[in-house]
């Protein structure tokens, strides 16, 4: 790879982030970045309708564009790329439409990853570490690529008014405003991701016990009736969040002490807003896509071989999730209970939340088992 490019005319920038609600909020980490580098630049981020909530109120986003896939050809999505006239795109997602659409974008500087059969459409091009790197430090490769200083490591996400007022209704309507709350988030976009529902309802009722916290179930689309169902099998009752946007789910998460989830996108919104974590992961690497910026402890079946295995369909019957007991998260959750007591929590006040990790991530191995 050559010298970084001159960077001193760039005056409208591109990135492109398609796909998952948590990795495009995980590659939030580059806007400031951009801001500070191109601080009377034009940015826009192109992303898919789901997602483009996450990019809601950045500070340093000055427009979302929106790519449909079931609406929009190849050549639509270049054609609209092209109007704008960038004189910057970065390619964060890296697929073959995405990089023809960078390489046709008509942008003189054109950044990406240099992924199989991709490279022609680039020419400024980062080597991809993302097997071995955090999804952050991914996304930062690709500016320091570019010559771009980074300056933060922070992820943004930023709750409105109306979603803080929606949830203040919520909370004065069931007199939770001075309760301690503890979000379940037993959803997921795969079914090897998720932990049993009946083993999210005996944590709930030994949270809602031993902590003396209000649990609250938090649900996304298609999901109502599976929390609904983890609600009657709990001893003690819990509160089922009402239907949330991503906004309204990331005022709830701000309001709460902890949230216990699955890998998935309410897991990076909680990080995002500075909320604590208890993170179960299994066909996933934490090391690489868990949670960012906040004090928090991920529990794991590692008494097993293939865990981060990365499969949607479990050819061995699953036993990352149904192998791991209520015993072990929830002694998983003691110890980062423990630690926030003793004030490593650094939880921030400010919209956007998410701060640079402070403690190194707990991994609460099998020896609680057989308690």
């Amino acid at each position: 790879m050559g010298a970084p490019p001159d960077l001193g005319s760039v005056r409208k920038v591109l990135v492109i982030k398609l796909r998952a609600i948590g990795d495009v909020l995980l590659s939030t980490i580059v806007t400031k970045n951009l801001r500070l580098t191109f601080p009377g630049a034009i940015i826009h981020y192109l992303t898919e309708r789901p997602s483009a909530p996450v990019l809601q109120g950045n500070p340093f986003v000055d427009g979302v564009k929106i790519y449909d896939r079931a609406t929009m050809h190849g050549l639509d999505l270049i054609k609209a790329i092209r109007r704008e006239r960038y004189d910057l795109v970065i390619d964060l997602f890296g697929n073959p439409r995405t990089a023809l659409a960078t390489r046709l974008s008509g942008a003189s500087i054109r950044g990406g990853f240099r992924f199989r059969g991709r490279t022609y459409a680039y020419n400024v091009v980062a080597t991809p570490r993302g097997n071995r790197v955090h999804n952050t430090e991914f996304n930062l490769d690709a500016l320091r690529a570019l010559g771009i200083e980074i300056q933060d490591r922070t992820i943004y996400f930023t709750p409105s008014a109306n979603d803080e007022t929606y949830v203040d209704a919520f909370l004065k309507r069931g007199r939770l405003a001075w309760k301690r709350l503890v979000c379940l988030n037993a959803g997921g976009g795969w079914y090897t991701k998720k932990w049993g529902a009946d083993r999210f309802a005996a944590l709930g009722d030994l949270i809602t016990k031993a902590w003396g916290a209000t649990v609250v179930l938090v649900w996304g689309p298609g999901e109502k009736e599976a929390v609904e169902r983890i609600g009657r099998m709990m001893r003690r009752t819990p509160l089922i969040a009402p239907s949330t946007t991503l906004g309204q789910l990331g005022a709830l998460l701000r309001r709460s002490f902890l949230l216990v989830t699955n890998d998935s996108g309410p897991m990076h919104l909680a990080a995002a807003v500075g909320t604590p974590i208890l993170a179960i992961f299994g066909p996933t690497n934490p090391k690489l896509q868990g949670p960012y910026g906040v004090p928090h402890a991920v529990v794991r079946n590692e008494s097993l071989t293939c865990l981060g295995c990365n499969l949607v369909k479990c050819p061995i019957g699953h036993p990352c999730m149904l192998n791991l007991s209520v015993d072990e998260v929830f002694m998983a959750g003691e110890e980062l209970m423990a630690r926030l007591k003793q004030g490593v929590r650094g939880r921030g006040k400010g919209v956007g939340g998410g701060h640079p990790v402070r403690n190194p991530q707990s991994t609460i191995r099998n020896r609680h088992r057989h308690r």
